[in-house]
């Protein structure tokens, strides 16, 4: 028995050895780095939105086994009138739409009668059940009158993807009418129908990152047949870029207001627009005078990553008011990469 620490001591010399062959060990800084991201978004714990944010990302790497996983967890969270990937008492009205096309992506692969079910009642409360505007804007949440910016990535992309395109187009225009400011072509952050008055008009950085974000997915689902449509949501994208970018600082991020300077140094919306970006570039509705600085914002990100993996400095969870890290922080790392790959290959 005294000599069994030493059998331990060289097999764990002789595994030693071996890892320095492995081919994991070979990985290059960059992909080892969207690992550890990657790693630290699963160890988060999630409400609906994050839960969605964090299976888009996966969807978007290709990471089919954990987005089925992701969907499997949501629908057994989903609650009677169709909101899906509810945690305790969740008020959303929206953000439970934000993990439906990855459940739809599911259903799909594994032909998951169970899944299709799940995201067509998710569908469902959407067009017959969520509270709504006189006009018919989703509210974002079901204990008060509404309307969040955040909203235009939540519900528009799935409504999209579950065959009901001009319902999401809709949807677009009325939080569009309700939240964009004619002058700056900034979009605010919270109005509230009965008060008929901002609670935030804010020009929330993440907020826009939400809608230019939203917006290009719906672009990039419309059918042929609605070419207009998509003209016009186009144009929407470039108008919130070109409204943003003058605000970008030297080193490449945005302050959390995005006009207000004396708001703390953000990091997500720099990856949200960044991602945009890719994706305009990829698709051929952006010319290449935007990949400079989607470029400086992907460089100023990735100096964000620490040891571990965390995103530093994003909007952070779980009051959103200060710097630190989140869910949608490391969805949209992961996103970005993905835009930036496949606008690289183009």
């Amino acid at each position: 028995m005294k000599k069994l620490p030493y059998l331990f001591l060289i097999v764990s010399i002789l595994f030693a050895g071996c890892c320095k062959k492995c081919p994991l060990a070979g990985k290059d800084e960059r992909m080892d780095r969207i690992e550890k991201v990657k790693s630290a978004m699963l160890a988060m714990q999630r409400y609906s939105w994050e839960q969605g944010a964090a299976a888009q990302a996966l969807l978007e790497t290709g990471d089919t086994q954990l987005v089925i996983q992701f969907a499997k967890e949501a629908v057994l969270r989903q609650r009677p009138d169709g909101r899906l990937a509810n945690m305790g008492n969740d008020q959303g009205v929206t953000d439970p739409a934000c993990v439906g096309e990855a459940v739809l992506f599911a259903a799909k692969v594994t032909d998951d009668k169970k899944l299709k079910d799940a995201a067509d009642k998710m569908a469902d409360y959407l067009l017959n059940k969520a509270p709504k505007t006189k006009d018919g804007t989703l509210h974002h949440r079901t204990d008060v009158p509404q309307v969040w910016i955040d909203s235009m990535y939540m519900a528009p992309p799935f409504l999209a993807v579950t065959g009901h395109p001009v319902e999401a187009v809709k949807q677009i225009e009325g939080f569009r009418k309700i939240m964009l400011d004619p002058d700056k072509k900034l979009y605010s952050h919270i109005w509230d129908e009965k008060k008929n008055d901002f609670i935030r008009k804010d020009f929330w950085g993440v907020g826009n990152g939400w809608t230019a974000a939203g917006i290009t997915r719906v672009i990039n689902t419309l059918p042929d047949g609605m070419k207009a449509d998509k003209q016009r949501l186009i144009g929407y994208v470039k108008e919130l870029i070109d409204a943003a970018i003058p605000y970008m600082r030297d080193d490449g991020l945005f302050h959390d207001v995005i006009d207000k300077p004396d708001t703390f140094v953000e990091t997500n919306f720099s990856q949200m627009l960044a991602y945009t970006i890719y994706r305009g570039l990829k698709c051929g509705y952006l010319d290449e005078s935007y990949r400079a600085p989607a470029d400086k914002m992907r460089s100023a990100a990735i100096t964000k990553v620490d040891n571990y993996g965390l995103v530093q400095d994003v909007c952070g969870s779980p009051m959103f008011n200060t710097p630190g890290t989140a869910t949608e922080g490391q969805a949209f790392f992961l996103l970005m990469e993905a835009a930036y790959d496949d606008a690289s290959k183009k």
